[in-house]
């Protein structure tokens, strides 16, 4: 987790032809609105956003993902908490551990609020629902900033999902603007491009496990950022399904400001009281 940024590449690699970068993001656009709502049979892939320290956030998610089930549906469950890293500890962990805490002591990383996280983890133990390592390590996220895509994405994944190719600019500019003002407006210029690279190796890594993972569904729990239909791990998604496949894909942002796009749904959250993130900043 790297904070306080809301959004997280080898350099400004910008696709000039943005007639095809604009009916890209028509066509995910389209498809986000033309979806079923969650509320029905649940979908094949369902991408559960959050704010991450707002308990109540982590309350409406838990609420909806209870309701999934409830209905006989039984995804893995993806959770950006966990970096790939550690999916033998978490397979371990799901058969040794009887609660959260003990999972969380097995596989878990610093840096995130495990307590938020429980009640969670405990659903999935008590259902017997896969969990799942989704995330790219902090140590491979820099490598990438500083080097390239290559430095910690494997060449299959990196040709599936076009990153030899210029990223659209639409989703290069909007990745870049979301992560500079996460920071407050306060990262030099230079380090921008880098950090674009992170959160897209992030965002493809994620959709790559979630592929991986669709014959029985897949829940993906992480920021808001990550599971936008736009430009997060939902437009992945959508460049690597079909438009038929991609009709089965749910964005859900967990919001405590007006709802942003990229989300087939929002669900509205009390907003959580906590400092000023940009006087990290100074």
């Amino acid at each position: 987790m790297v904070a306080p940024i809301r959004m997280k590449e080898e350099g400004p690699v910008i696709n000039t032809r943005t007639g095809r970068s604009l009916a890209m993001l028509a066509c995910v656009l389209c498809l986000a609105s033309c979806a079923h709502p969650l509320a029905e049979t649940p979908p094949e892939f369902v991408l559960m956003g959050e704010v991450h320290d707002n308990p109540d956030g982590h309350r409406q998610r838990l609420e909806d993902l209870q309701a999934l089930v409830a209905k006989g549906w039984r995804p893995a469950l993806l959770m950006e908490q966990f970096d790939r890293e550690r999916q033998e500890d978490l397979d371990r962990a799901q058969q040794a551990c009887a609660n959260a805490a003990c999972v969380v002591d097995l596989a878990g990383a610093k840096g995130w609020d495990w307590p938020l996280y429980h009640p969670l983890i405990e659903f999935a133990l008590q259902q017997r629902l896969p969990l799942v390592a989704a995330n790219v390590s902090r140590a491979d996220a820099r490598r990438i900033a500083r080097e390239n895509f290559a430095a910690g994405l494997d060449p299959e994944t990196i040709a599936d999902f076009g990153l030899d190719q210029p990223l659209p600019e639409f989703l290069y500019l909007a990745q870049k603007e979301a992560i500079d003002a996460g920071h407050c407006g306060k990262l030099p210029a230079a380090a921008l491009p880098g950090m674009v690279s992170a959160q897209v190796a992030r965002d493809v890594w994620m959709s790559k496990v979630m592929l991986e993972h669709g014959q029985r569904g897949a829940v993906l729990i992480a920021g808001n950022a990550h599971v936008r239909r736009d430009i997060g791990a939902g437009y992945w998604l959508t460049v690597r399904l079909n438009a038929s496949g991609a009709q089965g894909l749910r964005a859900v942002g967990y919001l405590e400001s007006a709802p942003g796009p990229g989300f087939d749904e929002v669900r509205r959250i009390r907003a959580h009281a906590r400092a000023d993130p940009c006087q990290a900043f100074g």
